[in-house]
């Protein structure tokens, strides 16, 4: 405005001063006539001077004018430019910006300031205010504060923040001028507030990585050793607290020895060529000595120049002891590698050669392993297996899994069978790197397995089927003969004598024997299948008309077996006993046909011996009620219904008065909740062939050892022991258990056991008589004089004591012999320093011949039934007589 203002007033003024020079020009012409009479009277000469020069003084002040104007218009021009390039210049800065005069009367607005807040010019008046301006941003809602708090905290160092409704950060700064006026700067700092934030987070990030990480990390001034920065895990390891360190040196901190070396490492950082320097040194830290791994980075400047130390270390005692564990570890690692009976090799996919190889291996390569290392299939193989060995690799680095095989390779030792197994090892990228492969010599395992093979379906004496085989061949059998009018039958047959025969002669030739009736079997049942089903138990098959030819068989493998057995020089007898059974009358499957043959071969057996017997429909009836009383007995057993009896013993005197009572034997009795008293000749031979004789036995221990135990006499108890005990479980660990639990004195417990006991085991059984007998109780041989070999067991065990078998003592008076057996066996237990007691006395006749004999003890009817141990109250020291009956539990 101003300048357009001085423009309009130079114009004007040139044209005052036109109109003044044209002025003075106009009279000049009215007065002309009086001039040219006036110059009529001078000279020519003069007046043409005067003309020249007046022509000239206008000429120059013509060219005067126009340069005065000409000057002007420069100027102005100039201006213009000026005033055009400050207004362009405000309106483009990156900041508002407001100017007031001395009465806050806004002077100047650039275009950055309106678009900040989102004003336009025409919203501007002449003469607007500072106040005005803030009041219109105010209703617009782009200012939140009042007048006096945005000039004060404008004003101030850091000037005022103005946070926008869309979110822009505003710094706003007031500056006073001398005369009066104000300038005001608004500048946009959303981008550094969110920079700023971001730095901080960053730091605060940073620090907490550095916080956290397990390794301990510090950071030193330079110029004077001293910590300006450590970690959480710095702190720890020394125990600081967490400022403690900051602002000190080595020297402040630690104790001499460990600042020394602390100081030394420093000092070899600061001299090292790259800035960085590792080593491994010792410290103390309190009372122990550690041992550290450091790496200090000297820090540089954007001048690179040296500002601070960066040091990072962290304890290696305990990994250098576990290297030194490792190191350990896989020396012994490629010991056992070396030493395993498999050969290894491992091999690089890349290029086929060998990288490892252990000493078993050697025999595969036919040369030392050192010798293979390096070389590949090709150089070590002929060429034939050279190619069969890279095609089975590739086939297995082509799978990149496990590829097992079974293949024949020569060795030194000839041609044996392998069993190789090839896997392959990829690298990080899932690429084949290696192949490990292992070769296992499997001849003689598949030597052993074809005859296990052969052994699982065959009987290991006397190479016959065994019963699986047996089996098979009847549902071959049965699938052939379905549909049709064929029959078979089914003969169970039982070697009688068997059991004798290894009692007296041993079981090595009771073996012998088994394997001369199993060829002699073979011989006679030609066209017919022979199996061994049990010890002494042959299955055979026989086809034909039925039952004639299963009969006839029958008869000629007794006639077989009729002529003596002539084994080692000694001639032994066997006969036989058979079950038959018929298809497809007896039975439509295999299990079924040998079990009713099993049925009647049982049936057979108690008849007579050397019967045959065809199976019966009824007999079907005898093995239900067998198994139907077996369950029971198992139930019975869990539910309490046994019970013991108590039979007294005592010593062997002329009459019953004399006969003081030492003891009692504890037996079982089954009251059976329908069948009411079950004799024990029924249910204890079920329990032994079942296998429940063992957890009856158990029972039966424990209750007699805690009966007795209560007993205010000092009496001894006898209990059986079944040579099932004996094979399965812990007989001695059971009975000691029992002992410690119910209290019982081991001398007050007698264990009667049979010859089973040693003939099932002989060693196995001995050694279990001896770990009892440590125990200190008393071992009784029970029934002597039933078997053949008893005198060699005496001879091999101390038995406490001898009972005669009651067979004997039931023909005293009667039979000459029976008499002479028990003298002799009193005698003989007497001569070994066992005492004898007979079982079964009834009468008062036998009771004095056994006084007489010196017999030291008798069990019988005579002296008292098997009862209750309340009927014999008296008699165990208990003042009342009451009624015992033990329970289970």
């Amino acid at each position: 405005m101003a300048e357009k203002n001085w423009h309009a007033g130079s114009t004007i003024l040139i044209a005052v001063q036109v109109v003044c020079l044209a002025g003075a020009i106009t009279p000049a012409r009215a007065e002309s006539s009086a001039l040219s009479a006036y110059l009529d009277g001078l000279e020519p000469s003069l007046v043409w001077e005067a003309v020249i020069c007046g022509a000239a003084f206008c000429g120059l002040l013509t060219a005067t004018a126009l340069w005065i104007n000409s000057a002007l218009h420069r100027a102005r021009r100039s201006q213009l430019r000026r005033n055009a390039f400050v207004s362009s210049a405000m309106n483009n800065l990156n900041q508002g910006v407001v100017m007031t005069d001395a009465q806050r009367r806004i002077i100047f607005c650039n275009d950055r300031y309106l678009e900040i807040y989102g004003l336009a010019r025409s919203d501007l008046w002449a003469d607007m205010t500072g106040y005005d301006i803030l009041e219109l941003r105010r209703q617009r809602g782009v200012l939140g504060v009042t007048d006096d708090e945005f000039y004060e905290k404008a004003a101030s160092t850091n000037g005022l923040i103005t946070e926008l409704p869309d979110g822009r950060a505003i710094l706003v700064k007031y500056f006073k001028l001398p005369n009066g006026g104000s300038v005001a700067t608004h500048l946009d700092v959303s981008e550094q507030r969110m920079l700023s934030r971001q730095l901080a987070s960053t730091k605060q990030f940073l620090e907490s990585v550095l916080d956290n990480v397990p390794a301990c990390v510090a950071a030193k001034s330079i110029e004077d050793g001293r910590y300006i920065f450590a970690n959480s895990a710095y702190e720890r390891f020394w125990g600081f607290s967490p400022d403690q360190a900051v602002g000190k040196c080595a020297r402040e901190l630690f104790e001499p020895n460990s600042a020394a070396s602390i100081e030394a490492t420093d000092r070899a950082a600061l001299v090292a060529p790259d800035g960085q320097y590792r080593n491994e040194f010792e410290i103390e830290r309190g009372s122990e000595r550690r041992m550290v791994a450091s790496i200090r980075i000297v820090v540089r400047n954007e001048s690179n120049k040296p500002e601070f130390l960066l040091l990072v270390f962290e304890d290696i005692t305990d990994r250098r002891s576990l290297s030194q564990e490792l190191e350990s570890t896989k020396k012994f690692l490629e010991l056992v590698v070396d030493n395993i009976p498999v050969a290894l090799i491992v091999e690089q996919v890349k290029d086929g050669r060998y990288l490892l190889a252990n000493r078993s291996a050697e025999t595969i390569l036919n040369r030392k392993r050192e010798e293979a290392t390096g070389l590949t299939a090709s150089d070590i193989f002929n060429a034939k297996e050279a190619k069969l060995i890279i095609a089975r690799d590739e086939a297995a680095i082509k799978k990149r899994g496990m590829i097992t095989e079974e293949h024949p390779i020569s060795t030194k030792d000839g041609l044996r069978l392998f069993l190789t197994r090839r896997a392959t090892v990829l690298n990080d990228a899932g690429e084949p790197q290696y192949l490990i492969k292992t070769h296992e010599d499997v001849t003689n395992r598949r030597q052993t397995e074809s005859r296990m093979a052969h052994m699982a379906y065959h009987d290991g004496l006397t190479d016959l089927p065994n019963r699986a085989a047996f089996l098979q061949a009847l549902t071959q059998m049965i699938e052939a003969c379905e549909g049709t009018d064929e029959e078979f039958a089914v003969l169970c047959v039982d070697l009688d004598g068997l059991k004798e025969v290894n009692d007296v002669f041993g079981h090595a030739l009771g073996d012998k024997l088994l394997i001369e009736v199993a060829q002699r079997f073979q011989d006679t049942a030609r066209g017919g299948l022979v199996a061994r089903l049990s010890g002494d138990e042959f299955g055979l098959i026989i086809d034909g008309k039925q039952p004639d030819a299963g009969l006839a068989l029958a008869h000629k493998l007794g006639e077989a077996l009729a002529p003596e057995f002539h084994i080692d020089g000694r001639a032994v007898r066997a006969g036989i006993t058979t079950g038959m059974s018929i298809f497809p009358h007896n039975g439509p499957d295999g299990a079924s046909l040998l079990a009713n043959a099993g049925a009647a071969l049982f049936r057979a057996k108690q008849k007579s011996r050397g019967t045959i017997s065809l199976y019966q429909p009824e007999m079907d009836q005898q093995i239900r009620d067998r198994r139907v009383l077996h369950q029971d007995l198992s139930m019975a057993i869990k539910n309490g219904e046994l019970s013991l009896a108590f039979q007294p013993q005592g010593i062997a005197r002329n009459s019953v008065a004399e006969s003081e009572i030492i003891g009692f034997e504890a037996l079982a009795r089954w009251q059976h909740p329908v069948r009411g008293q079950v004799s024990p000749a029924e249910f204890i031979p079920i329990a032994e062939e079942s296998g429940l004789i063992v957890e009856m036995g158990e029972w039966i221990l424990r209750q007699a050892c805690r009966e007795a135990a209560s007993w205010p006499k000092p009496l001894q108890v006898a209990v059986n022991l079944s040579p099932a005990q004996f094979m399965h479980g812990d007989v001695v660990g059971h009975v000691h258990s029992i002992l410690i639990e119910t209290g019982l004195a081991p001398g007050r417990l007698e264990l009667e056991i049979t010859e089973g006991v040693l003939i099932e085991d002989f060693d196995r059984g001995l050694a279990l008589l001896r770990r009892l007998k440590a125990l200190g109780v008393r071992i009784s041989m029970d029934d002597f004089g039933s078997g053949y070999s008893s005198l060699s067991y005496l001879q091999a065990f101390p038995f406490d004591k001898i009972k005669i078998d009651r067979a004997f003592i039931m023909n005293l008076g009667r039979n000459p012999q029976s008499a002479a057996i028990v003298r002799a066996v009193i005698d003989l237990g007497h001569g070994l320093g066992m005492s004898i007691i007979a079982e079964g006395v009834e009468t008062i006749d036998q009771l004095a011949f056994l006084a007489k004999e010196g017999c030291d003890g008798v069990q019988g009817y005579l002296l008292g039934k098997p009862l209750p141990i309340g009927q014999y109250a008296g008699l165990v020291g208990r003042a009342e007589a009451m009624e015992l009956a033990l329970k289970t539990g």
